[in-house]
């Protein structure tokens, strides 16, 4: 408890804010690291996702091997990639990114796959190319579970590059690992309290964010297996803009 008590009073304390080494510092860098991760995942995945949600073809490859992806050690990955590249920022980030497709792929994938095949059948008999029926309507139905796994994605890469810290780069695990070196288990109590505390706002944001970006008209259901989302009301309004 007084270990608690010491971490809660490192947070709070002005000294461990300020400089380049303070906590706002480490938790810019920290964000900065997670972002750039979330974004070359999702430029990897969503391609991916769609395609496979669409054709059908793939999934049966692709799927399980980056499911697999998932088992792999993230720590032990990044030390053989730092042995392999040298140290900096590309290993960890390579690491990182393997570990946040799987998650923003299945979203994608799923959301996709949840469509009604009435709802493809409707883009299709108003006259959309293929690729304005996955623009615009099977992107934007299936944006719910892509942000779904977007979110589920952001709160492993948040909680994990605090491993990268072992390498000489910023962000909060850089309190974990000095804190280790010299004994301080307030600071390194206090630098995974703050991790834990961002994931958490980060984790709101995306719940706020998927909520609005959901288009009028689609809403929720309960899902069984991957089938779910009911698109009347969509397609009328989309019928309605092509008459």
């Amino acid at each position: 408890m007084n270990v608690f008590a010491d971490a809660i009073g490192w947070i709070l304390d002005p000294e461990n804010w300020g400089g380049s080494a303070g906590i706002a510092a480490r938790a810019g860098e920290h964000l900065a690291y997670s972002a750039l991760t979330l974004v070359i995942a999702a430029a990897i995945a969503i391609p991916v996702g769609i395609w496979i949600g669409h054709t059908g073809r793939g999934r049966e490859v692709v799927v399980p091997f980056t499911g697999a992806l998932r088992a792999l050690p993230t720590l032990g990955l990044v030390t053989l990639l730092a042995l392999l590249l040298g140290s900096g920022l590309l290993p960890p980030l390579i690491a990182l990114v393997i570990l946040a497709i799987p998650p923003v792929l299945a979203g994608t994938y799923s959301g996709i796959e949840a469509i009604d095949p009435e709802t493809r059948g409707a883009a299709r008999a108003v006259g959309f190319t293929t690729r304005q029926a996955v623009l615009q309507v099977e992107l934007p139905l299936a944006l719910p579970l892509i942000a779904g796994g977007i979110r589920s994605s952001a709160l492993q890469v948040i909680a994990t590059w605090t491993v990268a810290a072992f390498l000489p780069l910023g962000g909060l695990g850089r309190f974990l690992i000095d804190g280790l070196a010299v004994r301080d288990y307030a600071q390194m109590l206090g630098g995974s309290l703050v991790v834990i505390v961002i994931a958490l706002v980060v984790d709101g944001m995306f719940a706020v964010t998927e909520r609005v970006i959901t288009p009028r008209g689609v809403r929720r259901s309960r899902y069984r297996g991957d089938r779910a989302i009911d698109s009347t009301a969509h397609m009328a309004t989309r019928k309605a803009e092509v008459t």
